[in-house]
This record gives structure tokens, C-alpha cells and sequence, in this order.
């Protein structure tokens, strides 16, 4: 097919389920996805946040690399604001080591919590690893050259591809300039302009892939997948100390303020940018996508955290998928006889 389908996984919990069955849930799903043909399986990262299962993508990777064969494994993910560019790239290394060829590391600039986690994970003196670009500039160092009398051991046979994951053109221009991948986070931009100006440029300046992560709700029909698509909530938290962040409730935003010690501009709900359908549909949507921006690759979110919709619509893209190379098979194959 034209474009590779991959999967981006939050490590969703159900209020009835333990943090150990929301995991095992991912594990599920990565091994459907094996066996459904997807090229990655990425685990994104956040903090204090009981609905969802995994502050450390790094070892859950660890835990599905020993579970899978083929399947490439990422961090989708790792909130480089956080921590020792160097201990990334220690981690990372290690991880490439246990699953050569298989590991990837992809970086965000969110915090992945609330203001009280990014404190204790920061300690008190937040930004000490100096700018993002900065600390993007130092993991890049770490896994490529290393640094006189310092390696981030222990090194792999096989680097592991870099992707920055971003929302808008100042990430791919940040990303270009390290000489790093870019996927461009549509699930949380979901402006077509944007997404326009971003693959122009991308495609312009470089000859690395065209990613973009999208949000997709798949059930038996469109009108149950809109049904479960209209379900979903974000909010648009402003705040008079400048911080502008999208959260999953009104409750989750007036938390945020109140831990942030700072006022409310505004408050708003969007409504988020969701590919919803049967099957079929949202694959013929992917399609549309892939010609008009020539996207080599999507990474699929699915918001929807129940484990049984969620594996039931891994399967029905993956079949839409099967039906679409068997009619194009036929197509080429009727081509050349006739």
C-alpha cells in the first residue's frame, strides 16, 4: 500500500481495572497489531494521571519488545523537559541493544502532566538542562558522536531512528535543523493550513518521510463511530502566565491553574479533530490524506480507551486495509491482461 499505518498507545485504564490490566491491554494490542501487518507501536508518556498507565514509555517497550518479533517499538514521547539528555540516550541505546533494528526514539516538548508532576519530576530548578533545542542538540550528540570521554553505553549495532513530534512549523523547522524526523501531531492540530504548510515545507527541505499522527474512531458504522467520536473532550486552558495547554476536562483545566498559581484567561472546549467511520471509511479518509499531502505514514490514536473497541478497531482498519490492496492487486493485474 501507499503509506504504512502505525499505532501511538497511552497505555489506557478503565476506573474497574489495576494498572497491571490496562498493561496488559497494550500488550494485547501490540501483538494484534503485529500480526495485523502495522510498522510501529509507540507508547506515548504521562504523569499522575490515574486513567492512564504509562509515566515511562521506555520500560514498557522494554516489556513488549520480550513479547513481540517484528514490530518496531518507540517512545512517543519521552518528555525530554524532564531529564539528563544523556540518561535518554543511555536508555535508548539500551533498548537497542535488547531489540537491534526495532527501537526508536521519538521526543516531545509537552510536560505530560500537570504542573505539580512536572515540579517533582524537575525538582527545583526547572529548565536546567538548558532550552529544548538545546537538549534535542545534546541527545542528538549522545547518539550519534558522544562526547570526549563520555559514551552513552552500551552502544548498539543499529543507531535508532530519531523523530521529534510536534504541532506546528517551528517543531519541523527544529527537527530539519538536527537532522531528525518529524511527525506532525494532527490529532492536537488539527488545521488543514497547517498541516498543509508543514508537509510543504518538510517535503521541500528534506528526503526523510512525511509522518502525521491522527486521531481515528472506528466502529461498525459512521453513524456509532460519530456517536463515540462526539463523546471525546478537550479543553483550551489559557493562562495570564502565558502557558497555553489542551487538557481532557474543564475539571483537568481549573486543577491545572490552581497547581500553575496562575489566573485564567480562558477556557474553552474544542471539539478535537477526529477521523471517525467505518472501516473502510476512515481508510478511504487515510487515502484522501496520503494524495493530498503525500503522508507516508500515520500514526493512529485511538481515543477511544475501551480494550475490546479498541482492538475491534485495530481490526477493522487493518482488514479495510486488505480489502484496498486485494482491489488494487486486481487492478493492476486486469491492467496487464487486458
Amino acid at each position: 500500500m501507499p503509506f504504512r499505518l502505525s499505532i501511538l498507545d497511552k497505555c489506557p485504564r478503565q476506573p474497574e481495572e489495576t494498572g497491571q490490566q490496562a498493561l496488559q491491554n497494550s500488550l494485547a494490542l501490540a501483538r494484534l497489531a503485529e500480526q495485523a501487518g502495522f510498522y510501529r507501536y509507540w507508547i506515548a508518556e504521562h504523569h499522575n494521571t490515574p486513567a492512564l498507565a504509562s509515566p515511562s514509555p521506555e520500560i514498557v517497550l522494554a516489556w513488549l519488545a520480550a513479547h513481540t518479533k517484528t514490530l518496531r517499538l518507540g517512545t512517543g514521547g519521552i518528555m525530554l523537559q524532564h531529564y539528563s539528555p544523556y540518561k535518554v540516550a543511555e536508555n535508548i541505546h539500551l533498548l537497542a541493544a535488547i531489540a537491534p533494528g526495532r527501537i526508536d526514539l521519538g521526543v516531545g516538548k509537552a510536560p505530560g502532566g500537570l504542573p505539580a508532576s512536572t515540579r517533582a519530576l524537575q525538582g527545583e530548578t526547572p529548565g536546567q538542562h538548558g532550552s529544548f533545542a538545546q537538549q534535542l542538540t545534546d541527545v542528538n550528540r549522545y547518539l550519534t558522536q558522544g562526547h570526549p570521554g563520555l559514551q552513552a553505553t552500551p552502544l548498539p549495532a543499529v543507531t535508532p531512528p530519531r523523530f521529534l513530534l510536534g504541532a506546528s512549523l517551528e517543531s519541523a523547522e527544529l527537527a530539519n535543523a538536527v537532522g531528525w524526523n518529524f511527525v506532525f501531531a494532527a490529532h492536537l492540530n488539527g488545521d488543514d493550513q497547517q498541516l498543509a504548510k508543514v508537509a510543504d515545507f518538510w517535503q521541500q527541505q528534506t528526503q526523510r518521510p512525511t509522518l502525521v499522527a491522527v486521531q481515528v474512531v472506528i466502529a461498525g458504522d459512521r453513524s456509532q463511530a460519530n456517536a463515540l467520536a462526539a463523546s471525546l473532550e478537550t479543553w483550551q486552558l489559557v493562562l495570564e502566565n502565558g502557558q497555553r495547554v489542551n487538557l481532557a476536562s474543564s475539571q483537568q483545566a481549573h486543577t491545572f491553574a490552581k497547581q500553575a498559581a496562575s489566573g485564567i484567561v480562558s477556557l474553552e472546549r474544542k471539539y478535537p479533530t477526529v477521523i471517525a467511520g467505518s472501516g473502510d471509511e476512515v481508510f478511504d479518509r487515510l487515502l484522501q490524506l496520503h494524495h493530498r499531502y503525500q503522508i507516508d505514514e500515520f500514526i493512529i490514536d485511538l481515543p477511544i480507551t475501551d480494550p475490546t473497541h479498541r482492538q475491534q478497531a485495530l481490526t477493522r482498519l487493518a482488514a479495510a486495509r486488505q480489502a484496498a490492496h486485494r482491489v488494487s492487486n486486481l487492478s493492476l493485474v486486469s491492467g496487464v491482461t487486458s
